[in-house]
């Protein structure tokens, strides 16, 4: 009979420790490294993308950088091929791509020149997708404290994601549906920062009393009946963000908490399965624990929740974007200075880029809210962008126009720039100040900007001839302005989706805008 015993007793020993929850470090520690072995190349994704990135950044691990890098790469990869278009309708890809870029101290302000911020600051197609998009929306902008001057856009989806509440105080994807575990520990993450309001606090407390009521005998979440690990991990990270403990009495079960309920899933090696089938771990629930599992270890620690990255310093992406060898000392292209935007350029093909330099102060709109894309532009204005995009100051040796005269405003930006060579007016004594720039002119002026900027033009006649011949009306340009057209086509300064030069048209604001970003790019100025 004792013999009897003491085997059921190390039978149950045994099953106690193959169950027991693993250390919490150790588990992270185990979870980088499945990371980083499933993931060899982090991309825009929500599996083997975004998640990932944030958690591993957000775990302290070390050199990770290379990991990093390579996302990073391939976000500006995507962005530059989509004219920085994540998405047209779902706007939880920017959010989710504003956390990882948070997260590893960029500044999604400025994500090689596209600022992924200013989508989010669209109510209407934030939320077009439902509360899913108020909810990341909100976590997206607090996560850095983006522009938190803006407490208008914040306020709207606080308000909407309240209400949006379920009279059990749950959250729920549609509005007749059954409210969801995994929704409403979402809604939680975004409304914990604001908890102590007290419109706030009491959707919070409501939905927190939804989740401790929702939760399983086994310390478990389901969601519309089926139980899973990203069930749990949801409310892990929500817990987590309201700096509520696992061993709250509201969130034990049995004795279980969420914790121990989550570790019911893991594989032994950084993985997590799915479901209560264990079918193999799955990487999607993987990177959700993982999420979990870094909110745990933060919270213990007394960090900063997963999501509020305020404790990070973001980089200045332009701060190794010092131009080229040859560039002219006196060049100094301002740096980013406020989020700016305008109603008529919204969806407008020069967008990201009228938004850049708009940012950076190089360029204005016509009123506050108006752009005018379609514009044209004067040569004195456009001197005038010329010298505010290379922070050119200096005119020590004035040309002498008729027309233009020490009072009027352009005098000094057309000072500037004829002392550095960039412009020489259409006579010794003429520069048509209130002329409008024609393409061949914006080229020949560019040309002469890019070569302070370092860029060398070595074009031959022959050939530019060769680069231009692809345009069906490149005999139209004049001889003058042939050599820097090519220069400009040949280093993307011009884009070439057209078959058409247009040289004699006028430039419009909007492809001056395209052209000035391009050469700061080109340049290696931004």
């Amino acid at each position: 009979m004792k013999k009897t015993a003491s085997i059921l007793l190390t039978f149950i020993m045994l099953f106690s420790v193959a169950y027991s929850a693993p250390d919490l470090d150790a588990a992270v520690e185990k979870s980088v490294q499945y990371i980083n072995s499933a993931v060899p190349s982090p991309n825009v994704s929500s599996i083997g993308g975004e998640w990932a990135v944030t958690a591993l950044a957000r775990s302290g691990a070390e050199n990770q950088q290379e990991f990093f890098g390579k996302y990073y790469d391939n976000l500006v990869k995507k962005l530059t091929e989509k004219n920085g278009v994540l998405h047209d309708r779902k706007y939880t890809e920017y959010s989710r791509v504003i956390l990882a870029v948070t997260a590893i101290g960029k500044n999604a302000e400025n994500v090689s020149g596209y600022n992924l911020i200013t989508p989010l600051c669209g109510f209407d197609n934030t939320v077009w997708q439902g509360i899913n998009g108020a909810i990341w929306a909100l976590i997206a902008l607090d996560s850095g404290n983006y522009i938190s001057e803006n407490t208008e856009i914040r306020g709207k989806y606080i308000e909407k994601i309240i209400s949006e509440q379920n009279p059990d105080g749950g959250w729920s994807l549609s509005d007749t549906g059954t409210s969801d575990t995994d929704l409403t520990a979402m809604a939680l993450t975004a409304l914990a920062k604001y908890k102590n309001d007290e419109k706030i606090s009491t959707a919070v407390n409501s939905a927190v009393e939804f989740l401790s009521n929702s939760q399983n005998e086994n310390g478990g979440f389901s969601t519309y009946g089926t139980e899973t690990s990203e069930s749990v991990s949801q409310v892990i990270i929500a817990l987590c963000a309201l700096k509520i403990p696992q061993n709250d009495a509201r969130f034990v079960k049995n004795g279980k908490t969420p914790y121990d309920n989550l570790m019911t899933y893991y594989d032994g090696n950084g993985g997590f399965y799915h479901d209560t089938d264990k079918s193999g771990s799955n990487q999607m629930a993987s990177e959700q624990a993982f999420c979990a599992l870094v909110s745990l270890k933060r919270f213990n620690e007394n960090l900063c929740s997963i999501y509020d990255m305020t404790d990070i310093k973001k980089q200045d992406e332009n701060a190794n974007n010092t131009g080229l060898s040859g560039k002219n000392p006196d060049i100094n292209v301002p740096g980013f200075s406020e989020n700016r935007t305008f109603s008529d350029i919204i969806g407008n093909s020069a967008q990201n880029e009228i938004e850049a330099l708009a940012s950076r102060k190089i360029i204005n709109g016509k009123t506050d809210d108006i752009f005018a894309p379609d514009m044209p532009v004067t040569r004195a204005e456009f001197s005038a962008l010329i010298t505010r995009a290379l922070g050119l100051v200096k005119a020590e040796n004035v040309k002498n126009f008729d027309d233009v005269l020490a009072d009027d405003w352009f005098f000094t930006p057309i000072s500037v720039c004829a002392n550095y060579g960039i412009v020489k007016g259409i006579s010794d004594t003429e520069f048509n100040p209130n002329g409008f720039i024609t393409n061949q002119e914006t080229a020949v002026m560019l040309e002469r900007a890019a070569k302070i900027c370092g860029l060398e033009n070595d074009i031959s006649q022959d050939g530019a001839r060769d680069i231009l011949a692809v345009f069906e009306d490149y005999t139209a340009s004049s001889d003058w302005a042939q050599n820097a057209l090519a220069f400009c086509y040949k280093n993307d300064i011009f884009s070439d989706d057209t078959d058409l030069i247009n040289p004699q048209n006028n430039a419009a604001r909007g492809e001056i805008a395209v052209r000035i970003y391009n050469l700061l790019k080109t340049a290696k100025l931004i």
